[in-house]
C-alpha cells in the first residue's frame, strides 16, 4: 500500500474545510508550531483516517508527526497484527511511531481500565517526546455514543458536551478532534474509495462492554426510529450548544470570585443564584480539597442543599475530614483537627 498516496488522495475527498473550525483554528495559532504532534492510532478507520489527513493537509508538521500505538493484549494475535499494521502505517508515512504494551493487565480487566492505561501511555508518550498537544480520531457516532452513555447515568453540561473538539486538559495537554463533524460511516466510506483498508476490533461486535451494547444495539436503532432526521448530527449540535451553556455558567461563577485558598467558598454571593450555579461551585471546592472518595448522589444533594442556604454545617467526608459551614463560609475540616 502507498499509503503517502492514499493520504494525498484523501485529503481531496476531505478537505481542510471539514474539519472542525475549532480545531482548524487551534492548528493555526502559534501553539500548533511548538513541539511534536501526537496521534492517538489505534489502526481503526478512525484514527487511520485522522493520521493519514494530518500528514496531507499540514506537509510542515509531517517531521514532527508521532503515531502512538497502544497493544492492549486483550484479542491476543488480533492485537499483534493491530500492532504491526499501525507500524506499518507509519513507516509508509515517513513518520515517527511510539508503541506500548499493556504488561500489567488484570485477567479480566473492565472498561475503564482499559482507559486509563491507553490514557497512561499517551501521557509517558506526550512527556517523553515534550509534546503538548494529543490528536484522537473521535467521530460523530463516539459523540452520540457518549452522549446516550453518560444520559444513563445522570450527566451534567459538562458530561453531555463531550468529547469536545477542542479541550485543554489541567496538566496543559490540548486535546484535538477534528473528524467531529463526519460519520462512522463517511469516514469508512472516504477510506475505501482511496483503496485504503484498516484494523476492525473484534470486541466491538460482542456486547462485552457498555460502550459496545450502545454501538451495536442502541444507536442503530435510535438513528433508524428517527424518521428522516439526521439523528448524529442532531446530537453533535446539542452537544455544542451545551458546550456553550457550560462555559458561560464556567464564566459566571469565575465573575464571582467565591473560590479561595485553602480551599473555602464564599457562600454569600451565591445565596441569590441559580442552583445550578451553586452546583458547579461546590463541585469545583470538592475537587480543590484533598477528599478523594465517592460522594453518594444523595449525600451530595444534601450537602448542596446547605450551601444554597448558607446555613451552619458539619457534613462527614469520610476518612478524610468535613465540610464545615460557618457563617455562609464553606471550609474543608481535616478529620482530627
Amino acid at each position: 500500500m502507498d499509503w503517502k498516496h492514499a493520504a494525498e488522495e484523501l485529503g481531496v475527498l476531505i478537505p481542510k474545510a471539514h474539519l472542525h473550525p475549532r480545531v482548524l483554528a487551534w492548528a493555526g495559532s502559534e501553539a500548533a508550531r511548538k513541539g511534536p504532534w501526537i496521534v492517538a492510532f489505534s489502526g481503526g478507520a478512525d484514527s487511520l483516517c485522522l493520521l493519514l489527513l494530518l500528514w496531507a493537509h499540514w506537509p510542515e508538521q509531517r517531521r514532527r508527526l508521532v503515531a502512538a500505538h497502544f497493544n492492549h493484549r486483550l484479542r491476543g494475535r488480533e492485537s499483534l497484527a493491530d500492532a504491526f499494521f499501525c507500524r506499518r502505517v507509519s513507516r509508509g508515512l515517513g513518520i515517527a511511531h511510539a508503541e506500548g504494551i499493556w504488561e500489567e493487565r488484570p485477567l479480566k480487566a473492565s472498561e475503564a481500565q482499559a482507559r486509563e492505561a491507553r490514557q497512561a501511555f499517551f501521557r509517558t508518550v506526550l512527556r517523553r517526546r515534550r509534546a503538548r498537544v494529543l490528536w484522537t480520531g473521535h467521530q460523530l457516532d463516539d459523540i452520540a455514543e457518549t452522549m446516550l452513555m453518560r444520559l444513563a447515568r445522570g450527566s451534567g453540561s459538562a458530561g453531555l458536551s463531550a468529547p469536545r473538539p477542542v479541550q485543554r486538559m489541567p496538566d496543559g495537554v490540548t486535546l484535538l478532534r477534528p473528524l467531529s463533524g463526519l460519520s462512522k460511516a463517511a469516514v469508512s466510506k472516504f477510506l475505501l474509495q482511496v483503496g485504503a483498508s484498516w484494523r476492525e476490533d473484534s470486541s466491538n461486535a460482542t456486547g462485552l462492554y457498555f460502550r459496545n451494547r450502545v454501538r451495536s444495539e442502541v444507536l442503530p436503532a435510535w438513528c433508524a426510529s428517527a424518521e428522516g432526521r439526521d439523528a448524529l448530527a442532531g446530537a453533535a449540535l446539542s452537544r455544542e450548544w451545551l458546550e456553550e451553556d457550560d462555559e458561560a455558567l464556567n464564566a459566571w461563577l469565575a465573575s464571582l470570585e467565591v473560590l479561595g485558598p485553602g480551599p473555602v467558598l464564599e457562600l454569600g454571593p451565591l445565596l441569590d443564584k441559580p442552583r445550578a450555579l451553586v452546583r458547579r461551585a461546590l463541585h469545583q471546592w470538592l475537587g480543590a480539597t484533598v477528599y478523594r472518595g465517592d460522594l453518594s448522589r444523595q449525600g451530595f444533594e444534601q450537602l448542596l442543599d446547605a450551601c444554597a442556604s448558607g446555613r451552619s454545617t458539619r457534613f462527614s467526608l469520610g476518612r478524610e475530614g468535613f465540610a464545615l459551614i460557618r457563617r455562609k463560609v464553606l471550609a474543608f475540616e481535616h478529620a482530627g483537627a
